[in-house]
């Protein structure tokens, strides 16, 4: 118990060096969190351009998105952090200074081992439990958004029905459809027709996304029922509801999809046989995110192993190298992801390269830190040794 409680009280080295990595991942997880959700911001300004939706539906659809991303961006984030450490003590010959004081490069590596262990249980939270709930609700969002409503395609002089009982034309209508200009709305709703024009009017979604709604400036009301005289009413400013959202269909429950199951739903439904989801397909998802997880604490041993420099060597592509084995190893957890839930594949294709990365990660790391020769040299030593005590002496 002393040696585990020892293990994972951090020294002074231990503080230092989670000091130096914490700027630079916080960082790294900046810019790779950016540049993953550059194309699909664009997306979504198109979406809030084109169905006249307003800033709080686009910071809503942001936000469903930040888990999914921010589990890409944790690797990635992890590995820059600790290879630009490494990379910059191994330049300043700190690295040469420490382990000539008998730590081992493998002892160095052990705080950013821990960091990476706790990113893994954190990891394993988003994917399990967080992510599920945020792919249901940006699904349900951009439905809402894509669906609530009426999304006009107007055009300068060419009249619109957003309902049965409403009529819309505008001499002059800008190319996003939602600013016009001299407004004319016939409602004959209520049995009575009320015939209104205005100078200006813009369409946007109501603030509670219940309904489209027109905002009129400078214009008159003409109001008849059939029985009484017409009234006139002059206006600065009024807004008309053009369409209610009441008759967009309620989403669908959370559930039909096995990506939207938090782990210990897919653990019970794989218990109970439910016949709603395949069962392959929910222990693909189930094991796949195991196996993202419980890679994430070896990611620092890859960067450290490939940031250790030789002496004089002013560049090196360790990080290119880094880069291409993690891409291509998520590549190869998603393609066995899909073939265990498609193909009806064994687990060891999601699991075979979970185990290669891992073995390969710390076999790099040993011959990093100089093991395989230390093992070479004594097995060496002890060769010499007993043939030289086997020789008759004369």
């Amino acid at each position: 118990m002393r040696r585990v409680k020892a293990f994972f009280t951090p020294g002074t080295l231990d503080r230092y060096l989670i000091a130096q990595v914490i700027p630079p991942f916080l960082v790294a997880l900046s810019v790779v969190m950016a540049a993953l959700l550059l194309e699909r911001l664009l997306v979504l300004f198109n979406l809030l351009a084109a169905g006249n939706n307003h800033l709080g539906t686009f910071l809503e659809l942001l936000g469903t998105l930040l888990p999914h991303y921010l589990g890409l961006a944790i690797p990635a984030a992890l590995c820059v952090s600790v290879f630009s450490v490494i990379r910059r003590m191994s330049q300043n010959e700190e690295i040469d200074a420490i382990t000539s004081s008998g730590i081992s490069l493998v002892r160095i590596t052990r705080p950013f081992i821990l960091l990476g262990a706790f990113l893994g249980f954190l990891s394993f939270l988003l994917y399990g439990f967080v992510q599920p709930h945020a792919r249901y609700d940006f699904r349900e969002a951009f439905y809402v958004a894509s669906h609530t409503g009426w999304a006009p395609r107007l055009q300068s002089r060419m009249f619109a029905s957003p309902s049965n009982h409403l009529t819309l034309v505008a001499d002059h209508v800008d190319h996003a459809g939602s600013n016009l200009q001299k407004v004319f709305i016939r409602d004959t709703s209520d049995h009575q027709e009320r015939d209104i024009t205005a100078a200006r009017g813009h369409i946007r979604l109501a603030s509670d996304n219940s309904a489209v709604e027109i905002d009129l400036e400078d214009g008159t009301i003409l109001t008849d029922n059939g029985k009484n005289v017409p009234s006139l009413t002059t206006f600065d400013h009024a807004t008309k509801t053009l369409t209610e959202a009441s008759h967009l269909s309620p989403f669908r429950q959370r559930g039909e999809d096995e990506r939207e199951l938090t782990s210990p739903e897919l653990v019970s439904r794989l218990i109970q046989r439910d016949p709603a989801i395949s069962r392959p397909h929910m222990r693909s998802e189930v094991h796949f995110r195991l196996a993202r997880s419980l890679t994430i604490p070896f990611i620092p041993v890859l960067a450290a192993a490939l940031a250790i420099m030789r002496k004089r060597q002013r560049s090196s592509a360790g990080l290119v190298v880094a880069f291409i084995v993690m891409v291509g190893f998520d590549h190869l957890l998603q393609f066995g992801h899909s073939m265990v839930a498609t193909k009806k594949a064994p687990l060891l294709i999601i699991w075979g390269p979970a185990w290669v990365f891992v073995i390969g990660c710390s076999l790099l790391l040993l011959y990093k830190a100089g093991v395989f020769q230390a093992l070479k040299a004594q097995w060496t030593a002890r060769r010499a040794s007993s043939t030289t005590g086997g020789e008759a002496v004369p």
